[in-house]
């Protein structure tokens, strides 16, 4: 009979403890849930984000690659005609300075710094390649020890390339505000894309001048003289519309 004395109490005291066990796990299961789903959420927001960065990233490579838009292509081919493979190094500071030159202009263009009307771009910029063919028929000793103003125009005619592909890059961002990752995605795509120009340029350099032992004058002038005859023809088409 001891053992029944208080019933109402142990059993007051076992659904309280069991209401309690029930509220903190009620509370531990809504706490999980609400992990699980700022984490999806956060996931999402972070693909969403890698998507967008991938789209610019294969922008950049096929606006500078796109055989359509040859003027680029033809300006990146006429800087590195003059090297070989065995040039390398010298090849990668022109790159160099050509893109600190667009990157420059790319940024302040979008960021509404640099106001320049399209035309007058697209006129200048094979103007630019117009004026390097004419650099390369100088070249005469192959001896690029020395810092020249090759690196100074490369630069200089970077900084008119770049408020070109601004006109690409902006008409793709519409009025998006948040611009810093669109714009870093883009111009390393520019890169890539760039190399690659320049990797098929030298790789063709190097099939005709190594293994077939044409004369390496003689290869530059007939590129670039090419490269000179096209850019002016664009040169001029575009001076119409201006």
């Amino acid at each position: 009979m001891s053992e029944n004395k208080f019933p109402a109490v142990k059993r007051g005291r076992s659904n309280s403890h069991l209401y309690k066990d029930i509220t903190i796990r009620h509370r531990i299961f809504c706490g999980y849930k609400s992990l699980i789903y700022f984490t999806i959420s956060l996931v999402s927001q972070r693909f969403a984000g890698m998507n967008d960065f991938l789209f610019y990233f294969r922008e950049g490579i096929y606006h500078i690659t796109d055989i359509r838009g040859y003027d680029h292509i033809l300006f990146v081919a006429a800087l590195c005609l003059p090297y070989l493979l065995k040039d390398w190094r010298k090849v990668l500071m022109l790159i160099t300075a050509f893109t600190i030159g667009h990157s420059a202009t790319l940024a302040l263009s979008i960021y509404n710094k640099i106001l320049v009307p399209s035309s007058w771009i697209e006129f200048l910029i094979p103007v630019t390649i117009v004026i390097t063919a004419v650099e390369n028929t100088a070249v005469k000793q192959f001896n690029f020890n020395k810092i020249n103003m090759r690196y100074a125009s490369a630069l200089i005619f970077g900084l008119i390339h770049g408020m070109g592909f601004s006109n690409y890059l902006r008409s793709m961002m519409g009025k998006d505000e948040s611009i810093f990752a669109q714009l870093l995605a883009f111009n390393i795509g520019l890169e890539i894309g760039q190399l690659l120009i320049v990797l098929v340029v030298m790789l063709v350099a190097f099939i005709f001048v190594n293994i077939l032992q044409a004369p390496r004058r003689e290869w530059l002038l007939f590129i670039s003289g090419g490269i000179f005859a096209i850019a002016l023809l664009l040169a001029i088409e575009r001076a119409a519309i201006l």
